[in-house]
């Protein structure tokens, strides 16, 4: 009766887990927690660059965002994380791809010191591996973190909104990689 009972107890402990799901050979979670609280999958898309396969990025949130409007008002907790696929890419490439991507959607950001801020934790290149977390917060901070590292925290509302609409905003930095993340292919 023992053994059953932990058979039981192992079958819904297994049922109630998420599977990871592929993409590119990489594993992305359905759900990661954050501040305490559990943030889903809304969606992923592979950042392209001239037929490149620079990185997975996924958007994670309490609740389902279908549009990039209702993204950029929502005030919950979200997380983008990239998963490198490329073999390297460099600090400066990202640096100067989310300047550019500050600069199309949020110009009033472009140079802020919050900007400075946040572009300055970027300090290591990128390797096929890597994983990249942008933690935007809804108490209205960024943190980042490479490989599980802490590289540290702005905190600035119009920065979390910056960094989303670098990828959700008018002119993001893939179009495809943006209706991924709001789960629409």
């Amino acid at each position: 009766m023992k053994n059953l009972f932990m058979a039981l107890i192992l079958i819904l402990f297994s049922v109630s887990q998420s599977p990871a799901l592929e993409v590119a050979g990489v594993k992305l979670e359905q759900a990661v927690m954050m501040h305490n609280q559990q943030l889903k999958l809304n969606g992923y898309g592979i950042r392209k660059k001239f037929f490149i396969k620079v990185y997975i990025g996924s958007l994670y949130s309490a609740r389902h965002l279908a549009s990039a409007t209702e993204a950029l008002r929502d005030n919950g907790d979200k997380l983008i994380r990239m998963n490198f696929l490329h073999s390297k890419v460099d600090k400066e490439k990202i640096i100067e791809a989310f300047s550019e991507g500050f600069a199309n959607n949020s110009p009033e950001l472009a140079g802020s010191p919050e900007v400075k801020k946040f572009l300055a934790l970027f300090t290591a290149d990128f390797n096929r591996g890597d994983v990249v977390d942008l933690n935007l917060a809804s108490v209205g901070t960024v943190s980042v973190s490479h490989n599980g590292r802490m590289l540290g925290t702005v905190p600035s509302a119009k920065l979390a909104r910056g960094v989303l609409a670098i990828y959700l905003g008018d002119k993001p930095a893939d179009d495809s990689l943006k209706k991924g993340m709001l789960g629409k292919e």
